[in-house]
């Protein structure tokens, strides 16, 4: 077995990677994997190993066919992380959005078609259902996506779901809650928050905190990717939430709390626009066909996942200068 990751040197995809070369997939002890990413900003060779008997890095862009023509042939599977992930700068800058994540998924998609590699797992947000005012999304629910990512990921799921419908190609679509856990880059809100105070510097929280989202473990998330690989059946979507639901500012308090540090550090800011107020998945489909749960806390895995950045300060300070400017993103991301 060999499978291609992109974006596996992201905070997702190399999490998936690591746990596939240590063997923690049943059945995929000996598979091999070839890493894809274009190493931006999220992107960094030092997530993954420096070197591993089952691995090949190549740096490079999902959006380049002559590429993906010449890497694909002898794969089994494609495992597709690549994405630009980061909401905030969807708002100031859209353009890359729609091409990474339509086209590039659309070439990708293409030559795996091209090249005969049998199956193709598409990972993707719940943000493509837009806000929920009550109640949670089934995977049937209409797409209303409300930012230039989510946008750009609700078409993304199309194109795949059209490749699907009308090449036959064997596609899964997993969508997701919001990830948190260890390497993943400060710009998004628990890093960001924690890395802040962990130098004692205040928090930027979106308007007045009230926005809800789910959270799941990066461990848990990419166990459910590979129930899906395994066992996702042709053209079917599954929902992978959380089951934890908080507000931000509940969540913000938590990530104080844990960081020795009060309220006084709370800086409210100016919401982002278009900024949805919740978020809630019905998961039960990946639950009862794939036999999928997650298995960490939330409140144990944030402990540890601070633990983590209190660690590693020089993981997350080489990535600080890099760093979006302005407020946390709320979102989970796929990066």
């Amino acid at each position: 077995m060999r499978l291609l990751v992109t974006g596996g040197a992201g905070f997702i995809g190399s999490h998936y990677v690591r746990t596939l070369l240590a063997g923690g997939y049943p059945g995929y002890e000996q598979a091999r994997v070839t890493v894809l990413d274009i190493l931006s900003y999220a992107g960094r060779r030092e997530n993954l190993p420096a070197a591993h008997p089952r691995m090949d890095f190549v740096q490079g862009d999902i959006c380049d066919l002559p590429l993906l023509l010449d890497l694909l042939p002898g794969h089994d599977a494609v495992v597709h992380f690549a994405a630009e992930s980061h909401v905030d700068r969807s708002v100031r800058s859209a353009a890359e959005f729609v091409r990474t994540n339509v086209g590039g998924t659309q070439t990708l998609l293409e030559a795996c078609l091209r090249r005969g590699v049998p199956r193709f797992v598409h990972v993707s947000t719940d943000e493509v259902y837009g806000s929920a005012e009550q109640g949670s999304w089934a995977e049937d629910a209409p797409l209303m996506p409300n930012s230039p990512y989510s946008a750009s990921k609700a078409g993304s799921d199309l194109i795949a779901r059209a490749y699907w419908r009308t090449h036959g190609l064997d596609v899964s679509v997993t969508r997701c809650s919001n990830n948190f856990g260890p390497y993943q880059f400060p710009e998004k809100l628990i890093p960001l928050f924690v890395t802040n105070l962990l130098e004692g510097r205040p928090v930027p929280l979106y308007g007045d905190g009230r926005n809800v989202r789910e959270w799941l473990h990066v461990h848990d998330h990419c166990r459910a990717v590979q129930a899906v690989l395994t066992g996702g059946g042709p053209g079917e979507i599954y929902n992978v939430g959380g089951g934890t639901g908080r507000t931000n500012l509940e969540l913000t308090e938590l990530l104080l709390s844990l960081c020795g540090a009060d309220d006084s550090m709370i800086r409210y800011v100016t919401d982002r626009k278009g900024h949805d107020l919740r978020y809630a998945l019905d998961d039960s489909k990946i639950r009862e066909q794939l036999g999928y749960a997650p298995e960490i806390p939330f409140d144990r895995g944030l402990a540890d996942t601070v633990a983590w950045y209190r660690d590693n300060p020089g993981w997350w300070k080489s990535a600080d200068s890099r760093r979006a400017a302005g407020p946390a993103d709320t979102a989970g991301g796929t990066a």
